[in-house]
């Protein structure tokens, strides 16, 4: 059934939105926002030193990036706590035991509606920007790199600032 659920084929890119009446914002693009810097942990971060970063930086929750850029996953504190306490993961595990693999991406260009479709069923987005990187040997990829994390609170916060009403 979600072949024909608009909100999925827009949140997966299969359809351009076409609703008809749009808030003003609704095609703004996510860099608008003006995203601050993630916090980036490597996956190798214990989960004590995951905890004390992200209390220390003032932050709930960060991405885990493989140094090869590869996005694992996202880390809150919040879930790392109660995993310990829980007893399903130790303070000296790697934070990969206790990252959200399951996340959603969005690209800078790509729509506050877009945005908004995704925020109505994550508690957040990985802002991704695609780099094209080339080696030695000629040869060249595209990566993704990581620009910022992106939350319901973000988007309401850039629409009650920007209200055109």
């Amino acid at each position: 059934s979600k072949f024909v659920n608009d909100k999925w084929m827009i949140k997966n890119g299969f359809l351009n939105d076409v609703q008809e009446h749009k808030p003003w914002w609704w095609n703004i693009k996510v860099q608008k926002l003006n995203l601050s810097a993630p916090l980036i942990l490597l996956p190798e971060v214990s989960c004590q030193k995951a905890i004390e970063i992200l209390q220390e930086k003032g932050y709930d929750q960060a991405p885990v990036v493989a140094e090869s850029g590869l996005i694992l996953g996202m880390v809150t504190l919040s879930n790392t706590l109660s995993s310990v306490l829980a007893g399903n993961a130790e303070f000296s595990d790697p934070v990969t035991k206790v990252t959200y693999d399951q996340f959603s991406k969005i690209g800078l260009e790509d729509s506050l509606g877009k945005l908004s479709c995704i925020l109505e069923n994550d508690h957040f987005a990985i802002v991704v920007h695609e780099q094209m990187q080339c080696s030695g040997n000629g040869s060249s990829f595209m990566k993704q790199m990581v620009f910022g994390v992106v939350t319901a609170m973000d988007l309401l916060t850039f629409v009650s600032r920007n209200d055109k009403k």
